[in-house]
């Protein structure tokens, strides 16, 4: 069960490759994610020193009142990925043109799980035949639900 998601990325960018990823968070962002407080806008994960993070997305506090002054919505997450994982990240990472944007994050029994994607930007006539085909298929939905 998908609990936030990145709507615009399918969009955006072209999806090449993707990764499950574990997350580090706190006892309150746990929360507020399963409250589906949060934001993937705007997202992108880094490798640094065969460690990966998450950084640019946003965690409101779950109760503002009992949340840790020090706390920081927008703090950057650890995330845990097996080393080849990280390897083929840190790749990608290096090459020119792509990067590893994160897609959803959602439930997996009792934890939460982070789905990350090698991705490559769209351009401008890209974007516009994604469109095109989303269109088509809800079109096409619409005329199978009259008959």
């Amino acid at each position: 069960m998908s609990l936030i998601e990145n709507k615009k990325a399918g969009l955006r960018f072209e999806i090449l490759e993707t990764f499950t990823a574990g997350l580090e968070l706190a006892g309150h962002e746990v929360k507020a994610l399963r409250a589906k407080h949060g934001a993937l806008n705007g997202a992108r994960v880094i490798v640094r020193g065969a460690e990966a993070y998450i950084v640019g997305m946003t965690v409101p506090p779950y109760q503002a009142a009992n949340t840790p002054a020090s706390y920081d919505p927008e703090r950057t997450r650890k995330l845990l990925l097996k080393k080849s994982e990280i390897a083929e990240l840190l790749d990608a990472e290096s090459k020119k043109g792509l990067t590893v944007v994160p897609l959803e994050v959602y439930n997996a029994g009792r934890y939460l799980k982070v789905k990350v994607a090698i991705v490559r930007g769209k351009n401008k006539a890209d974007k516009r035949e994604s469109m095109k085909r989303l269109e088509d298929k809800k079109d096409a939905d619409r005329l199978m639900r009259q008959k």
